[in-house]
């Protein structure tokens, strides 16, 4: 028996090591396999190369035709290169005269370091201040304009505004085209990008302020923050190389850093796209280990787990550190607005009621709504996000049942909610339209957005076919009728906005328009030849912007909403339109070392805006003054309202201010440095 056991014994011995010996051997083929994948077919790779050649080609295609037709409006709102340079400056408006200013100055600087010393130590702009311009208004691309517009020798061949404007508008060109490419490699084909950019022109009232102001700082930064988000979708997809993902991470990282240094509230959005990731994450729905942190030892995830608490909560730490010791006046303005906006409190305040009237800090107009439904673009994003949500939710459930998930997704399975980058997307979209149904400023960063996800659903099978899946449809082969509508749907909404919008867009290219302000043109004229180079102009921030740009004279206040100082002196400086007396405005201006003053018609005489909106209605709400016969524990105030009264040129208001020049629009008042009294 023993000797019929050991027989049997080895035999059992060498099975074992046999099929350890087939396993081995079959984990060397499939990782040699995966290392050395099968020959295509020349006619396959010959069929990729030109669908990414024909994609690629209408990308750029569609980014310069923006790029030229914002060009051309521009030209024909304009007529700008029928302009003097004075009446091209005049059109920045408000900060962005601010920001063009700046630039003009690099220009004039002997050197660049030169340029750079005097604006991070700006002492000729505001009056008894000095100020970092580059790092209070986040002047870095003018810096890099003015790089190169003197390094490449444009200054032979172009003007300054020309070489300004046209880097915002090729700015703008790249915009676009990182949104086609987003929206094609979520769907898998360019007719995606196509209707993408078909809907962003067609709504850019709501998706772009690149037509009321060229120089902000989000026109600047959106463009690169757009080809993040097209390099963090293709790192996302589970069917990337090594070199794929090692190129998207690095545009990733370059993108990302260009987008902190353009904008100054880029980590308010960046914050929003690492929530998104992280419930990505949170839900194990990536299945590599590009986001992954549940892999490892027991030590390292819990070192995982310390660093991902290091990264999140640091910065919310030291700020309440900090706010114990170094009490900070932004944050505490920050509070107080949302307080107010949500409800949550009352304030009299001048500066956070004017905040709270803006337009773009209120919640959208119905008009916003209807405008993308007649485009036909929301009706489509619902669906879109409605099956994508929903499919989404599937495969989170079937994660908390234990269920595990293919590492590739079919187009048969019908789960397009087992995507990653679609899933952030979701994620993304929820969170941003979230916040722009409370502050309607906030559109210009989700409508972008949701052009592309509606591009991309409607041209995307595997959307169709998820759908099919939930119907349960059995008349008609599921694959080929995603197929067909996946071409057919897009084609159909391609050749509608065409026949309705194309038109609109050609007659607005045809329409000449005028830009026509010879108040303000006379104004600045008079300024450069009368005005004293010393002399100090206070008035409205929006004005006082014009006047930097226009004469490079030094004023009391800028339109600036980011430093407490500033929102101080505008408060201030705005008591111009208030019913104080004559003594009290004289004080406040020369208190700034004012030595003029403008008094501008529009606002004084101001009807137009919503009721309790007016700068004079809420200047006497903050001052305690009855507004429009209804103020509630109000008084009324014995004088009356100063920019009436300064005009009527009676004492005790001509012994303080003397009336140097006007037109139908502006008066100016020159500032009496010695005070006669009469009768």
């Amino acid at each position: 028996m023993a000797e019929e056991e050991g027989p049997t014994i080895e035999l059992r011995q060498r099975r074992k090591l046999k099929s350890s010996e087939n396993k081995e051997s079959a984990k060397e083929e499939k990782i040699s396999d995966t290392l050395v994948p099968e020959r295509t077919p020349k006619h396959v790779l010959f069929q990729r190369f030109a669908k990414i050649f024909i994609g690629c080609l209408a990308a750029v295609t569609s980014g310069m035709m923006y790029a030229l037709y914002l060009s051309a409006y521009h030209e024909r709102k304009f007529w700008f290169s029928n302009r003097q340079e004075l009446e091209r400056e005049i059109t920045f408006q408000g900060d962005s005269a601010i920001y063009y200013s700046y630039y003009k100055d690099m220009l004039k600087a002997p050197s660049f370091e030169r340029g750079v010393y005097e604006l991070t130590h700006n002492n000729r702009t505001v009056s008894l201040k000095t100020i970092n311009a580059v790092q209070q208004m986040s002047l870095y691309p003018e810096l890099i304009a003015s790089v190169l517009y003197q390094a490449t020798g444009s200054n032979e061949v172009i003007e300054p505004v020309y070489f300004y404007i046209g880097i915002v508008f090729g700015l703008q060109g790249i915009y676009v085209t990182a949104l086609f490419v987003t929206s094609w490699l979520m769907s898998g084909t360019w007719l995606a990008g196509m209707l993408t950019v078909a809907w962003f022109i067609i709504n850019r009232v709501d998706t772009t302020r690149i037509e009321y102001s060229i120089p902000l700082r989000e026109n600047w930064a959106l463009p690169y923050f757009a080809c993040q988000i097209a390099a963090l979708t293709g790192y996302l997809k589970s069917n990337l190389n090594t070199y794929g993902e090692r190129f998207c991470y690095l545009l990733m990282s370059a993108s990302t850093y260009t987008f902190m240094m353009m904008w100054e509230y880029s980590h308010y959005l960046l914050f929003l796209q690492a929530i998104s990731l992280f419930l990505l994450d949170s839900f194990s729905l990536e299945q590599s280990e590009k986001l992954n942190v549940k892999k490892g030892t027991f030590i390292a995830k819990i070192m995982k787990v310390i660093n991902f608490y290091l990264v999140c909560t640091l910065t919310v730490t030291l700020n309440i550190i900090m706010k114990m010791f170094v009490p900070h006046k932004e944050n505490g303005h920050m509070l107080k607005f949302l307080e107010v906006k949500f409800g949550l409190n009352m304030t009299k305040n001048f500066t956070m009621n004017w905040l709270l009237c803006q337009e773009s800090l209120q919640a959208p107009s119905q008009d916003f709504f209807l405008r993308l439904t007649q485009s036909s673009l929301l009706p489509f994003y619902v669906l879109v996000l409605i099956i994508c949500f929903l499919s989404m939710m599937q495969v989170i459930f079937r994660r908390i049942n234990g269920k595990s998930l293919k590492e590739t997704i079919t187009l048969e399975d019908g789960r397009i909610g087992g995507r990653p980058e679609i899933i952030y997307h979701v994620i993304h979209t929820i969170l941003l339209g979230s916040l722009a149904m409370i502050i309607e400023g906030l559109k210009y960063l989700w409508t972008p957005y949701v052009c592309m996800l509606a591009a991309f659903g409607v041209c995307s099978p595997e959307l169709w076919m998820t759908l099919f899946k939930w119907l349960r449809l059995r008349t008609v082969h599921p694959v080929l009728l995603a197929l067909i509508l996946s071409m057919a749907v897009p084609t159909i909404i391609g050749l509608s906005l065409w026949k309705e919008f194309f038109p609109r867009l050609m007659t607005e290219l045809m329409e000449l328009q005028e830009f026509y302000d010879p108040d303000t043109v006379e104004l600045m004229t008079w300024i450069k030849r009368q005005a004293p180079v010393a002399a100090v102009f206070a008035g409205s921030p929006q004005l006082m912007g014009a006047i930097k740009l226009c004469t490079g004279w030094m004023v009391t206040s800028l339109p600036l909403y980011n430093d407490d100082d500033l929102l101080k002196r505008n408060e201030n400086i705005y008591q111009i339109y208030s019913k104080r007396s004559a003594e009290d405005i004289y004080k406040i201006l020369t208190s700034y070392k004012a030595n003029y003053l403008i008094v501008e018609d529009a606002i004084c005489n101001e009807v137009g805006t919503m009721r309790g909106c007016r700068v004079k209605d809420l200047l006497d709400i903050a001052n305690g003054h009855v507004v429009c016969e209804e103020g509630d524990k109000l008084s009324y105030s014995k004088y009356g309202r100063f920019c009436h009264e300064v005009k009527i040129n009676y004492s005790p208001y001509v012994n303080y201010f003397t009336r140097v020049y006007w037109n139908r629009s502006y008066f100016v008042y020159k500032i009496n440095t010695v005070i006669s009294f009469q009768s």
